[in-house]
């Protein structure tokens, strides 16, 4: 019960705050008040909007909010999302685009589950849509995962992408960005022993931990720093009543957030503050660039325990990726046992998250492809989001990675002729 009340006073100070905001917004909002022209009444209103909206934020799964895109044709396509594989703990979605012939690229977008939603690579996603048949990868929030469904950890993880990659076939290019690409390597690793036939034909790794000794950050050294023991006893929680996964150990969410906002303190204070401002003066509006960027970012998880343990225990302390000694169910994991995957590593320059030279190190593990079809990419001035969703993404690294899965594509394999004997 001692987790459990502490996962359920961390919701109601959230609740606690999202009314006290909206009480703040509503009062102010009297006709009333109109008659007294206090600059201090605006400002507690706009602050109680603010507010308001931000804590409602933090427990809303964000929309995709992709409803066209335009193509080649210079039409209009409707976007459906369809469920290709449904799993407890995450789905395989596929954006179909309407009216539009298959396209030959067929892509597999493993997004992190790190604290926030997929559609954090809605851009990403938005950036690929018009030359590529787009699968992604729509992870769960745990508190809404029943106990009975059971564990989920770094080898369920590796496991879903190798089922997910199977579904998709050899032509699929996969595409891992930051937290999944020490396990998409050992997800194709596994294929390559298990189910050659079905290895993806490439594979991108974009900001990802790899070696996460390789060039030491603050995420390293926290990791490297903390025991195991201390983390259980201060991240974890158990999921409180109000939601299905009640009793489900987790890394709540809210208490990641913390976590992300405490790094950029100032920064953040500095972007509420003005927003504030920005309202009271009447300048604001809903999908201004203070409010698309925080819906996203407040809006949180929570992963399960087992998960954020086995992460910081074996990828960053243990480093089993970058010493080769992964496993699963038992099973050695050898990443040199790749051959027929092309592999190309993208990394920032400066990336504060996964920084230069971690998510590199995948090609000395991968002995066993040629160098012709290993590449890599360094970002000049751009950071760990920019490389994935920014200008630096957008302009420079898509056409090279599209460039790099076109150079290395393989063919659907051909139906075999029926031959006929005169």
């Amino acid at each position: 019960m001692r987790f459990m009340a502490t996962y359920d006073l961390m919701e109601t100070i959230r609740n606690t705050n999202q009314w006290m905001a909206s009480s703040a917004s509503s009062i102010t909002s009297y006709p009333a008040f109109a008659a007294i022209p206090n600059p201090a009444l605006k400002l507690f209103g706009a602050w109680g909007e603010v507010m308001e909206r931000s804590y409602k934020r933090m427990v809303t799964k964000p929309s995709w909010g992709i409803y066209t895109v335009t193509c080649a044709d210079g039409r209009d396509h409707v976007v459906s999302v369809e469920t290709v594989l449904k799993r407890p703990f995450g789905d395989l979605i596929h954006f179909r685009v309407q009216g539009r012939e298959e396209k030959k690229r067929k892509i597999l977008l493993v997004a992190p589950m790190s604290g926030h939603y997929a559609t954090l690579c809605r851009s990403t996603v938005m950036s690929l849509l018009p030359d590529c048949e787009l699968y992604v990868t729509d992870w769960h929030n745990a508190r809404d995962i029943p106990v009975s469904e059971g564990k989920f950890d770094v080898e369920d993880y590796t496991l879903y992408l190798v089922d997910f990659m199977k579904e998709l076939g050899p032509e699929t290019n996969v595409i891992a960005i930051c937290q999944p690409a020490p396990l998409t390597l050992a997800a194709v690793a596994y294929l390559a022993k298990d189910a050659p036939e079905a290895q993806p034909a490439t594979m991108t790794l974009i900001g990802g931990p790899i070696d996460p000794d390789a060039t030491p950050t603050e995420v390293t050294d926290f990791g490297n720093r903390v025991t195991m023991g201390q983390l259980e006893e201060t991240m974890i929680q158990q999921v409180g009543f109000k939601y299905d996964g009640v009793g489900r150990k987790v890394y709540p969410g809210l208490l990641q957030l913390t976590s992300f906002i405490a790094m950029n303190a100032d920064r953040h204070a500095s972007a509420f503050v003005d927003q504030i401002f920005r309202v009271a003066r009447g300048e604001a509006s809903d999908h201004d660039h203070h409010n698309r960027f925080y819906d996203e970012y407040l809006a949180v998880m929570d992963m399960t325990a087992e998960f954020y343990l086995s992460t910081v225990e074996r990828i960053f302390k243990n480093c089993e990726i970058a010493k080769n000694e992964f496993t699963v169910n038992g099973k050695k994991v050898d990443i040199g046992a790749i051959t027929t995957v092309a592999v190309k590593t993208v990394e920032g320059e400066k990336d504060d998250i996964s920084a230069p030279g971690q998510c590199v190190a995948a090609l000395k593990l991968m002995t066993g492809v040629p160098d012709s079809k290993k590449s890599e990419h360094l970002e000049p001035g751009a950071g760990h989001y920019g490389i994935f969703a920014g200008s630096s993404w957008r302009n420079n690294i898509r056409p090279l990675v599209l460039e790099f899965i076109d150079a290395n594509a393989r063919k659907p394999a051909s139906k075999p002729q029926l031959v006929i004997n005169e």
